[in-house]
């Protein structure tokens, strides 16, 4: 009687190429792999529509007043059109989580990350920053204000420290150029408070409060602009690694879920009705 070997087969629907690599013809990874896809551009999409929310609010008679070098961004929320600055806050919010699970699904981050971790400070920041409004000079200064401020600070630093450790040990991987790509606009998000630092510490010196001291809002839009397309760059970076059919899942994963199919014994036949020889 033949006997035949299921050990080094391939489980049907799944192409290897080598013990430690997997291509996306498996169903379970190749079902990761699209959903990665469509979260990344459903996020692209997310983050589209926040930008031509902001661009118009600049544009608007009502908001003709807020200086874009001077003043605080998050000054629109307190316009009759605030509704606008705030959907595009929780809509840059809600991009950024769908990219961040679109890593997890193409385990280019994992539950553990600590890059991970600090993405969802910033859609946590970002969510807090739309609950609690900015302070109200026309009226003082308010609870509401100082919370906005320590979230503002959280969620702005915590992204571009995300973005970086998330992509700095990536050289040798699939989507390496992708990876190198959106380490640097992290990088570049914490250039921007170097300005600010510098003026809180000369602040003192020259008697100058250092929000006088520096174009605050031109700074802070030109933060927001560099930290969106790092977001952008990480939606990117899942597109490119599923492109080229990098695996949705770990290996290990996937060998854990061939196992589980070939171990299956299937129907139980009684003996007598098994065939002879």
């Amino acid at each position: 009687m033949a006997v035949q070997s299921t050990g080094s087969r391939a489980a049907p629907g799944r192409t290897t190429t080598g013990p430690d690599r997997t291509t996306a013809r498996d169903p379970l990874v190749a079902q990761d792999a699209a959903t990665a896809r469509a979260l990344a551009m459903l996020g692209l999409a997310a983050l589209g529509g926040a930008a031509i929310l902001i661009g118009v609010l600049h544009l608007l008679p009502l908001t003709a007043g807020i200086s874009s070098v001077r003043q605080a961004i998050s000054k629109y929320a307190l316009t009759e059109v605030g509704w606008m600055f705030n959907a595009a806050v929780i809509a840059t919010a809600a991009s950024s989580g769908a990219v961040f699970f679109a890593l997890l699904l193409t385990r280019q981050a994992t539950w553990r990350s600590i890059g991970l971790l600090f993405g969802g400070l910033w859609v946590a920041g970002l969510l807090v920053i739309v609950a609690f409004p900015k302070h109200n000079w026309a009226i003082g200064p308010s609870m509401d204000g100082q919370v906005h401020r320590i979230a503002s600070v959280v969620a702005f630093l915590s992204l571009p420290i995300g973005v970086m450790l998330l992509t700095r040990r990536r050289a040798g991987t699939a989507g390496r150029r992708s990876a190198r790509a959106t380490f640097w606009p992290g990088a570049a998000s914490l250039a921007w408070f170097s300005p600010l630092i510098v003026a809180m510490l000369m602040a003192p010196r020259t008697g100058t409060p250092w929000f006088r001291a520096i174009p605050l809002g031109l700074i802070e839009r030109g933060l927001v602009i560099t930290e969106v397309s790092a977001v952008v760059a990480l939606a990117l970076w899942v597109l490119a690694a599923t492109s080229r059919g990098v695996p949705a899942v770990s290996p290990r994963v996937v060998a854990e879920r061939s196992t589980a199919r070939s171990s299956d014994p299937g129907p139980v036949v009684p003996a007598s009705r098994r065939p002879a020889g």
